[in-house]
Protein backbone atom coordinates (compact mmCIF):
# COMPACT_ATOMS: atom_id res chain seq x y z
CA UNK A 1 0.00 0.00 0.00
CA UNK A 2 1.89 3.63 -0.55
CA UNK A 3 1.02 5.26 2.08
CA UNK A 4 1.28 9.33 2.03
CA UNK A 5 1.14 10.80 5.38
CA UNK A 6 -0.52 14.75 5.35
CA UNK A 7 -0.09 16.58 8.48
CA UNK A 8 -2.04 20.44 8.18
CA UNK A 9 -1.61 23.11 11.32
CA UNK A 10 -4.38 24.70 12.97
CA UNK A 11 -4.19 27.76 10.67
CA UNK A 12 -5.23 26.03 7.89
CA UNK A 13 -8.50 24.58 9.27
CA UNK A 14 -9.80 27.71 10.98
CA UNK A 15 -11.93 28.32 8.19
CA UNK A 16 -14.77 26.15 5.75
CA UNK A 17 -13.17 27.68 2.47
CA UNK A 18 -9.34 26.95 3.99
CA UNK A 19 -11.27 23.42 5.32
CA UNK A 20 -12.03 23.13 1.71
CA UNK A 21 -8.22 23.65 0.46
CA UNK A 22 -7.32 21.03 2.83
CA UNK A 23 -9.73 18.65 1.21
CA UNK A 24 -8.68 19.25 -2.38
CA UNK A 25 -4.99 18.63 -1.03
CA UNK A 26 -6.04 15.53 0.41
CA UNK A 27 -8.31 14.11 -2.60
CA UNK A 28 -5.52 15.27 -5.23
CA UNK A 29 -3.22 12.77 -3.18
CA UNK A 30 -5.84 9.61 -3.15
CA UNK A 31 -6.61 10.31 -6.92
CA UNK A 32 -2.99 9.88 -7.38
CA UNK A 33 -2.89 6.27 -6.10
CA UNK A 34 -1.74 6.90 -2.23
CA UNK A 35 -3.73 5.96 0.67
CA UNK A 36 -3.46 9.36 2.65
CA UNK A 37 -3.26 9.64 6.18
CA UNK A 38 -4.22 13.01 7.47
CA UNK A 39 -2.58 14.45 11.07
CA UNK A 40 -4.90 17.35 12.56
CA UNK A 41 -3.96 20.03 14.66
CA UNK A 42 -6.64 22.05 16.87
CA UNK A 43 -8.50 24.83 15.02
CA UNK A 44 -6.74 28.27 15.28
CA UNK A 45 -4.83 30.03 18.10
CA UNK A 46 -5.31 31.60 21.28
CA UNK A 47 -8.46 33.61 21.71
CA UNK A 48 -10.16 31.46 18.75
CA UNK A 49 -12.82 28.56 20.62
CA UNK A 50 -11.38 25.49 19.57
CA UNK A 51 -7.66 26.17 19.97
CA UNK A 52 -5.50 24.51 22.61
CA UNK A 53 -4.88 27.50 24.45
CA UNK A 54 -8.25 28.69 24.57
CA UNK A 55 -9.50 25.89 26.33
CA UNK A 56 -5.92 25.94 28.82
CA UNK A 57 -7.01 29.34 29.74
CA UNK A 58 -10.65 28.63 29.87
CA UNK A 59 -9.60 25.47 32.85
CA UNK A 60 -7.44 27.64 34.38
CA UNK A 61 -10.10 30.40 34.97
CA UNK A 62 -11.50 28.39 37.81
CA UNK A 63 -7.94 26.80 38.88
CA UNK A 64 -4.26 27.88 37.96
CA UNK A 65 -2.73 24.96 38.46
CA UNK A 66 -4.56 22.02 36.57
CA UNK A 67 -3.51 18.36 37.44
CA UNK A 68 -1.18 17.17 34.50
CA UNK A 69 -3.31 14.14 33.73
CA UNK A 70 -6.40 16.38 33.47
CA UNK A 71 -4.69 18.69 31.09
CA UNK A 72 -4.07 16.07 28.71
CA UNK A 73 -7.62 14.98 28.50
CA UNK A 74 -8.37 18.70 27.93
CA UNK A 75 -5.77 19.30 25.33
CA UNK A 76 -6.22 16.17 23.63
CA UNK A 77 -10.08 18.08 22.92
CA UNK A 78 -9.08 20.52 20.08
CA UNK A 79 -7.67 17.84 18.07
CA UNK A 80 -10.70 15.77 18.05
CA UNK A 81 -12.85 18.93 17.42
CA UNK A 82 -11.02 19.79 14.23
CA UNK A 83 -10.81 16.18 13.10
CA UNK A 84 -14.49 15.88 13.25
CA UNK A 85 -14.70 18.93 11.42
CA UNK A 86 -12.27 17.41 8.36
CA UNK A 87 -14.15 13.72 8.35
CA UNK A 88 -16.94 15.91 7.76
CA UNK A 89 -15.73 18.17 5.03
CA UNK A 90 -14.38 14.78 2.95
CA UNK A 91 -17.44 12.90 3.64
CA UNK A 92 -19.63 16.49 2.05
CA UNK A 93 -17.74 15.93 -0.84
CA UNK A 94 -17.78 12.40 -1.21
CA UNK A 95 -14.96 10.51 -0.11
CA UNK A 96 -15.18 7.95 2.86
CA UNK A 97 -13.29 9.28 5.45
CA UNK A 98 -13.19 7.79 9.53
CA UNK A 99 -11.71 9.75 12.36
CA UNK A 100 -9.00 7.64 15.03
CA UNK A 101 -7.64 9.59 18.23
CA UNK A 102 -4.16 9.33 18.68
CA UNK A 103 -5.28 5.87 21.07
CA UNK A 104 -7.24 4.25 18.02
CA UNK A 105 -4.00 4.65 15.47
CA UNK A 106 -2.07 3.13 18.14
CA UNK A 107 0.13 5.72 19.45
CA UNK A 108 1.71 4.08 22.74
CA UNK A 109 3.39 6.21 25.10
CA UNK A 110 5.33 6.54 28.31
CA UNK A 111 2.92 8.39 31.55
CA UNK A 112 5.20 11.52 31.24
CA UNK A 113 1.99 13.76 30.90
CA UNK A 114 1.93 16.99 28.93
CA UNK A 115 5.13 15.73 27.06
CA UNK A 116 5.32 11.65 26.55
CA UNK A 117 7.40 9.91 24.70
CA UNK A 118 6.11 7.44 21.88
CA UNK A 119 6.91 4.00 23.07
CA UNK A 120 5.76 2.00 19.78
CA UNK A 121 2.87 2.41 17.19
CA UNK A 122 0.30 -0.41 16.47
CA UNK A 123 -1.38 0.82 13.36
CA UNK A 124 -3.40 -2.00 12.48
CA UNK A 125 -6.72 -0.21 12.65
CA UNK A 126 -4.90 2.64 10.28
CA UNK A 127 -4.71 -0.35 7.88
CA UNK A 128 -7.71 -1.75 7.80
CA UNK A 129 -9.62 1.01 7.44
CA UNK A 130 -7.39 2.06 4.27
CA UNK A 131 -8.09 -1.34 2.76
CA UNK A 132 -11.86 -0.48 2.63
CA UNK A 133 -10.63 2.80 0.84
CA UNK A 134 -11.48 5.16 3.71
CA UNK A 135 -9.17 8.31 3.77
CA UNK A 136 -8.36 8.27 7.63
CA UNK A 137 -7.78 11.12 9.25
CA UNK A 138 -5.57 11.05 13.11
CA UNK A 139 -5.80 13.60 15.87
CA UNK A 140 -2.06 14.88 16.32
CA UNK A 141 -0.32 15.23 19.17
CA UNK A 142 -2.00 12.18 21.10
CA UNK A 143 -1.41 9.15 22.31
CA UNK A 144 -2.24 6.54 25.18
CA UNK A 145 -0.21 4.96 27.79
CA UNK A 146 -0.68 1.08 28.42
CA UNK A 147 -3.16 1.00 30.63
CA UNK A 148 -5.81 3.47 28.64
CA UNK A 149 -4.60 7.12 29.64
CA UNK A 150 -4.76 9.96 27.46
CA UNK A 151 -1.30 11.74 27.20
CA UNK A 152 0.23 14.51 24.73
CA UNK A 153 3.04 14.74 23.02
CA UNK A 154 4.16 17.75 24.08
CA UNK A 155 5.34 21.02 21.78
CA UNK A 156 4.96 20.05 18.25
CA UNK A 157 3.60 17.41 18.91
CA UNK A 158 1.49 16.78 15.36
CA UNK A 159 4.68 16.99 13.60
CA UNK A 160 6.05 13.93 15.86
CA UNK A 161 3.00 11.97 14.99
CA UNK A 162 2.67 12.13 11.23
CA UNK A 163 6.79 11.40 11.12
CA UNK A 164 6.01 8.73 13.54
CA UNK A 165 3.08 7.57 11.67
CA UNK A 166 4.91 7.79 8.35
CA UNK A 167 7.75 5.61 9.94
CA UNK A 168 5.58 2.69 10.71
CA UNK A 169 3.42 2.60 7.61
CA UNK A 170 6.92 2.91 5.80
CA UNK A 171 5.07 5.93 3.73
CA UNK A 172 6.39 7.22 0.81
CA UNK A 173 6.93 10.78 1.79
CA UNK A 174 5.57 12.71 4.96
CA UNK A 175 3.92 16.16 3.73
CA UNK A 176 3.70 18.82 6.46
CA UNK A 177 1.58 21.51 5.86
CA UNK A 178 2.07 25.23 6.80
CA UNK A 179 0.63 28.95 6.18
CA UNK A 180 4.30 28.98 4.44
CA UNK A 181 5.70 28.09 0.96
CA UNK A 182 8.31 26.29 2.52
CA UNK A 183 11.71 26.45 4.27
CA UNK A 184 13.52 29.94 3.95
CA UNK A 185 17.47 30.96 4.10
CA UNK A 186 16.20 33.60 6.97
CA UNK A 187 13.27 35.35 8.54
CA UNK A 188 11.97 37.02 5.50
CA UNK A 189 10.18 39.62 8.78
CA UNK A 190 14.48 40.41 9.01
CA UNK A 191 15.78 39.91 5.35
CA UNK A 192 13.33 41.02 2.66
CA UNK A 193 15.28 38.96 0.06
CA UNK A 194 15.12 35.70 1.82
CA UNK A 195 13.97 32.92 -0.43
CA UNK A 196 12.68 29.15 -0.16
CA UNK A 197 15.40 26.28 -0.01
CA UNK A 198 14.91 23.45 -2.81
CA UNK A 199 16.57 21.14 -0.62
CA UNK A 200 17.91 20.41 3.20
CA UNK A 201 19.40 18.03 4.53
CA UNK A 202 17.71 16.26 7.64
CA UNK A 203 20.45 17.23 10.09
CA UNK A 204 20.59 20.96 8.30
CA UNK A 205 16.83 21.35 8.94
CA UNK A 206 17.08 20.04 12.95
CA UNK A 207 19.75 22.16 13.14
CA UNK A 208 17.84 24.94 11.96
CA UNK A 209 14.72 23.71 14.22
CA UNK A 210 16.83 23.90 17.40
CA UNK A 211 18.04 27.27 16.88
CA UNK A 212 14.20 29.09 16.68
CA UNK A 213 13.06 28.03 13.12
CA UNK A 214 9.56 27.25 13.89
CA UNK A 215 8.31 25.13 10.51
CA UNK A 216 8.91 22.03 11.71
CA UNK A 217 9.57 20.50 15.30
CA UNK A 218 13.30 18.42 15.39
CA UNK A 219 12.00 15.57 17.03
CA UNK A 220 9.71 14.96 13.75
CA UNK A 221 12.62 15.17 11.51
CA UNK A 222 15.14 12.89 13.68
CA UNK A 223 12.07 10.07 13.41
CA UNK A 224 11.83 10.18 9.54
CA UNK A 225 15.42 10.40 8.85
CA UNK A 226 15.57 6.74 11.11
CA UNK A 227 14.40 5.02 8.11
CA UNK A 228 15.27 7.88 5.14
CA UNK A 229 11.59 8.62 4.44
CA UNK A 230 10.97 12.14 2.63
CA UNK A 231 9.97 15.43 4.70
CA UNK A 232 8.28 17.86 2.16
CA UNK A 233 7.50 21.61 4.19
CA UNK A 234 4.49 23.09 2.23
CA UNK A 235 2.16 25.27 2.06
CA UNK A 236 -1.74 24.71 2.47
CA UNK A 237 -3.00 27.92 0.57
CA UNK A 238 -0.94 26.98 -2.31
CA UNK A 239 0.27 24.55 -4.72
CA UNK A 240 4.06 25.56 -4.53
CA UNK A 241 6.46 22.65 -3.93
CA UNK A 242 7.87 23.74 -0.95
CA UNK A 243 10.88 22.40 0.63
CA UNK A 244 11.98 18.57 0.47
CA UNK A 245 13.99 17.46 3.45
CA UNK A 246 16.20 14.55 2.25
CA UNK A 247 19.71 12.47 2.78
CA UNK A 248 23.07 14.55 2.54
CA UNK A 249 23.32 13.17 -0.54
CA UNK A 250 20.01 13.55 -2.30
CA UNK A 251 20.77 17.59 -1.78
CA UNK A 252 24.60 17.54 -2.41
CA UNK A 253 25.31 14.40 -4.64
CA UNK A 254 27.14 12.70 -2.22
CA UNK A 255 30.05 15.41 -2.57
CA UNK A 256 30.74 19.33 -1.17
CA UNK A 257 31.49 21.62 -4.03
CA UNK A 258 33.61 24.07 -2.52
CA UNK A 259 32.81 26.27 -5.75
CA UNK A 260 29.58 25.90 -5.14
CA UNK A 261 28.97 28.69 -2.22
CA UNK A 262 26.46 26.39 -0.59
CA UNK A 263 28.61 26.96 2.27
CA UNK A 264 25.62 28.26 4.78
CA UNK A 265 21.99 26.64 3.73
CA UNK A 266 19.85 29.35 6.10
CA UNK A 267 20.36 31.53 9.43
CA UNK A 268 18.12 31.57 12.42
CA UNK A 269 17.98 33.80 15.61
CA UNK A 270 16.65 34.01 19.39
CA UNK A 271 16.03 36.94 21.01
CA UNK A 272 15.62 38.30 24.43
CA UNK A 273 18.69 36.14 26.15
CA UNK A 274 21.13 37.18 28.38
CA UNK A 275 24.79 36.51 28.70
CA UNK A 276 26.10 35.54 31.52
CA UNK A 277 29.78 35.33 32.81
CA UNK A 278 31.80 33.91 35.53
CA UNK A 279 35.08 34.75 36.40
CA UNK A 280 37.30 31.83 37.51
CA UNK A 281 39.48 33.59 39.81
CA UNK A 282 36.96 34.36 42.05
CA UNK A 283 35.52 31.20 42.46
CA UNK A 284 35.30 29.75 45.69
CA UNK A 285 33.64 26.87 45.66
CA UNK A 286 34.71 23.05 44.64
CA UNK A 287 34.14 21.64 41.46
CA UNK A 288 32.41 24.89 40.54
CA UNK A 289 31.34 24.06 36.64
CA UNK A 290 29.30 20.52 38.35
CA UNK A 291 27.88 22.98 40.59
CA UNK A 292 27.00 25.62 38.72
CA UNK A 293 25.67 23.80 36.15
CA UNK A 294 23.65 21.11 38.05
CA UNK A 295 22.17 24.16 39.95
CA UNK A 296 20.95 25.01 37.04
CA UNK A 297 19.68 21.99 36.05
CA UNK A 298 17.84 21.48 39.17
CA UNK A 299 16.04 24.69 38.91
CA UNK A 300 14.83 24.04 35.38
CA UNK A 301 16.53 26.34 34.09
CA UNK A 302 18.01 26.09 30.27
CA UNK A 303 21.52 27.12 29.96
CA UNK A 304 22.71 27.36 26.43
CA UNK A 305 25.87 28.43 24.81
CA UNK A 306 28.28 27.81 26.84
CA UNK A 307 32.23 28.24 26.72
CA UNK A 308 34.53 26.95 29.51
CA UNK A 309 37.96 28.19 29.26
CA UNK A 310 41.16 29.12 32.20
CA UNK A 311 40.05 32.78 33.10
CA UNK A 312 35.95 32.14 32.59
CA UNK A 313 32.85 30.24 32.24
CA UNK A 314 30.06 31.85 29.96
CA UNK A 315 26.49 30.80 29.05
CA UNK A 316 23.22 32.07 28.07
CA UNK A 317 19.74 32.19 29.62
CA UNK A 318 16.36 33.20 28.47
CA UNK A 319 15.59 36.54 30.03
CA UNK A 320 13.03 35.11 31.81
CA UNK A 321 15.15 32.88 33.95
CA UNK A 322 17.71 35.80 35.05
CA UNK A 323 16.67 36.20 37.93
CA UNK A 324 16.65 32.81 39.06
CA UNK A 325 19.81 31.62 37.63
CA UNK A 326 21.43 34.97 39.64
CA UNK A 327 19.90 33.70 42.63
CA UNK A 328 20.97 29.93 42.09
CA UNK A 329 24.55 31.38 41.50
CA UNK A 330 24.38 34.06 44.58
CA UNK A 331 23.65 30.70 46.90
CA UNK A 332 26.76 29.15 46.34
CA UNK A 333 28.73 32.90 47.13
CA UNK A 334 29.31 33.69 42.97
CA UNK A 335 28.85 37.16 41.57
CA UNK A 336 28.21 36.84 37.94
CA UNK A 337 28.50 39.47 35.79
CA UNK A 338 25.24 39.89 33.47
CA UNK A 339 24.92 41.05 30.48
CA UNK A 340 21.22 41.55 29.27
CA UNK A 341 19.22 42.32 25.71
CA UNK A 342 21.38 40.15 23.61
CA UNK A 343 20.62 37.62 20.99
CA UNK A 344 22.20 34.73 19.35
CA UNK A 345 22.24 34.21 15.67
CA UNK A 346 22.92 31.00 14.33
CA UNK A 347 24.63 30.17 10.58
CA UNK A 348 23.34 26.48 9.63
CA UNK A 349 25.25 24.50 6.65
CA UNK A 350 26.15 20.89 6.06
CA UNK A 351 28.32 22.47 3.21
CA UNK A 352 30.48 23.71 5.51
CA UNK A 353 32.20 20.91 7.34
CA UNK A 354 35.94 20.69 6.11
CA UNK A 355 35.76 23.90 4.71
CA UNK A 356 37.90 26.86 5.75
CA UNK A 357 37.93 30.35 6.05
CA UNK A 358 34.08 30.05 7.04
CA UNK A 359 34.58 31.78 10.59
CA UNK A 360 36.46 34.32 8.55
CA UNK A 361 33.72 34.76 6.42
CA UNK A 362 31.45 35.36 9.02
CA UNK A 363 33.25 37.91 11.11
CA UNK A 364 34.15 39.91 8.10
CA UNK A 365 30.96 40.12 7.62
CA UNK A 366 29.90 41.45 11.19
CA UNK A 367 33.04 43.41 11.66
CA UNK A 368 32.15 45.06 8.30
CA UNK A 369 28.56 46.00 9.87
CA UNK A 370 29.72 47.20 12.68
CA UNK A 371 28.74 44.20 15.16
CA UNK A 372 30.07 43.16 18.22
CA UNK A 373 30.82 39.50 18.26
CA UNK A 374 29.88 38.99 22.17
CA UNK A 375 30.87 35.19 22.08
CA UNK A 376 30.94 32.35 19.18
CA UNK A 377 30.69 28.65 19.05
CA UNK A 378 30.95 26.45 16.18
CA UNK A 379 30.41 22.65 15.06
CA UNK A 380 30.58 20.87 11.82
CA UNK A 381 27.78 22.53 10.40
CA UNK A 382 26.50 25.28 12.61
CA UNK A 383 28.82 28.73 13.48
CA UNK A 384 26.61 30.65 16.69
CA UNK A 385 27.67 34.46 17.49
CA UNK A 386 26.21 36.32 20.30
CA UNK A 387 25.49 39.73 19.53
CA UNK A 388 23.38 42.73 20.82
CA UNK A 389 19.74 42.32 20.53
CA UNK A 390 20.12 45.86 18.98
CA UNK A 391 22.45 44.52 16.24
CA UNK A 392 20.56 41.35 15.89
CA UNK A 393 18.78 42.18 12.33
CA UNK A 394 22.16 43.89 10.93
CA UNK A 395 23.82 40.84 11.48
CA UNK A 396 21.26 38.44 10.09
CA UNK A 397 21.35 40.38 7.00
CA UNK A 398 24.60 40.83 7.18
CA UNK A 399 25.46 37.33 6.82
CA UNK A 400 23.10 36.30 4.21
CA UNK A 401 24.22 39.10 1.85
CA UNK A 402 27.88 37.50 2.44
CA UNK A 403 27.57 34.26 1.91
CA UNK A 404 24.85 35.10 -1.11
CA UNK A 405 21.80 33.22 0.78
CA UNK A 406 19.26 35.34 -1.98
CA UNK A 407 20.49 33.38 -4.99
CA UNK A 408 18.98 30.32 -4.17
Amino acid sequence: MRFLIQKFGGTSLTTPEFRKLVAAKIVSAKNQGFHPVVVISAMGRIGEPYATDTLISVAKQVNREVPARELDLLMSCGEVISGVIMVNTLIEMGCPAVLLTGAQAGIITDANFNGAKILRLEPDKIIEHAKQDKIVVVTGFQGVTEDGEITTLGRGGSDTTAAALGVALDAECIDIYTDVEGIMTADPHIVDDAVILNKVTYNEICQLAHEGAKVIHPRAVEIAMQKNIPLRVRCAFSDAPGTLVTRHGEVYGGTIDVTLDRTITGLTNIADITQITIAVSELKVENPLLKIFKGMALSDISVDFWNVNPEYIAFTVKNSDVEKAKQVLENMGISPTLRPGCAKVAAVGAGMTGVPGVMARVVEALTAEGVEILQSSDSHTTIWVLVKQEDMKKAVVALHRKFNLDKK
